[in-house]
């Protein structure tokens, strides 16, 4: 076939002949000083399609030695050949921000069964977190290179960044969504997928709040780089297109003004990407978040749920209780995702599961 892959990482490189298949050859990676020592990384195979073409069948082990500036400049990279020389299949990459564990995890392993190939994960807690997962979970070996994170600081966005950039070195994954410990599917693995892959636009919730909540953290000395009439507010959980992705990971010209002027009462997480996007690209965005979350009371944060609340009415309340907008069609179908969901709302939620989201059984 003449045809040679390869891909060179700081810590590791291998190469691929389409004459010969050979395993990948892998040296051990080295260690962040922080993060607990990683599970063996398991083995990268390939596999020839009839058509020729290679799929790259791997679960790589995820721990690396880049440094966030050499992990930003590799995902930046774009292929000029705008063909991929194998079958692409476009996945959708599930970013999880978190703390510590996944206490609803038994429900996101439900979520994704059967459906490999089609997805991503990437799990992103606290640097000192040393708790093993089990190795037949879907987040086994999933975990990132992590730092601390401080609420409304900008290592916030940092992580964020930092997940999307592992993300983006597969090139098969197209979407990309942010998602907390506290987050459920509000609907099956199918339905969120073809919602996500076929959809015109990006999901970022990014709008002029005049009020000193919103307009009223724009600082001055951002000017003339990022002026009053671009500053946006937004949620955080964010879902974005690949090229969104790029721009976001790639982005020298912004976010250095932000994490210089932009501290409390200022927050990144709420400004920085809706106003990157309301800069570049807003035709391009949906302008609303897939992920629900109750601001009803008063607060810095949003209302958290128990096991009382979770009943089919309250449930289907957010799943088709809204009106909004897709690929140019009304729908009701506006959250894929909610939030602030307490680790004792797992069990009715794996009873609904089946009867109510159409996870498979």
């Amino acid at each position: 076939l003449g045809v040679t892959a390869s891909l060179y990482l700081q810590s590791f490189s291998f190469n691929l002949q389409a004459t010969v298949l050979s395993p990948f050859s892998l040296s051990p990676p080295s260690l962040l000083p922080e993060p607990p020592s990683p599970p063996p990384p398991t083995t990268t195979t390939t596999t020839l399609l009839p058509n020729g073409s290679f799929a790259f069948l791997e679960k790589l082990f995820l721990i690396h030695n880049m440094d966030d500036d050499e992990l930003f400049w590799r995902a930046s990279m774009v292929p000029r050949i705008q063909e991929f020389p194998y079958e692409r299949i476009p996945k959708v990459a599930f970013m999880f921000l978190t703390k510590g564990p996944i206490p609803l995890a038994p429900l996101w392993e439900k979520f994704f069964r059967g459906h490999e190939g089609l997805y991503s994960i990437y799990f992103h807690p606290h640097p000192l977190y040393n708790v093993p997962l089990p190795e037949d979970s879907v987040f086994h070996g999933r975990r990132i290179p992590s730092k601390p994170v401080e609420w409304g600081k900008p290592s916030m966005i940092d992580a964020e960044r930092r997940l999307l950039a592992n993300a983006l070195l597969d090139f098969s994954n197209e979407r990309f969504v942010l998602l907390s410990e506290t987050c459920i599917p509000l609907f099956n693995f199918t339905t969120i997928h073809s919602y996500l892959i076929d959809s015109n636009e990006s999901f970022v919730a990014s709008y002029d709040d005049p009020r000193k909540i919103g307009r009223g953290r724009y600082n001055r000395q951002m000017w003339p780089t990022i002026n009053i009439s671009d500053w946006r507010k937004g949620s955080q959980w964010f879902e974005v297109n690949r090229k969104l992705a790029i721009e976001i990971v790639s982005d020298s010209k912004y976010y250095p003004i932000f994490r210089e002027y932009c501290h409390p009462p200022c927050y990144t997480d709420e400004h920085y990407i809706p106003t990157l996007v309301n800069i570049l690209s807003p035709e391009q965005n949906s302008n609303r978040s897939i992920s629900w979350v109750d601001w009803s009371k008063s607060g810095p944060h949003p209302g958290r749920f128990n096991r009382q609340a979770v009943t089919v009415e309250f449930l289907n309340q957010i799943r088709v209780g809204t009106n909004c907008t897709y690929n140019g069609n009304a729908t009701s179908v506006c959250f894929l995702f909610a939030r602030k969901f307490l680790p004792n709302t797992l069990q009715p939620l794996l009873q609904f599961s089946s009867s109510l989201f159409y996870f498979n059984p």
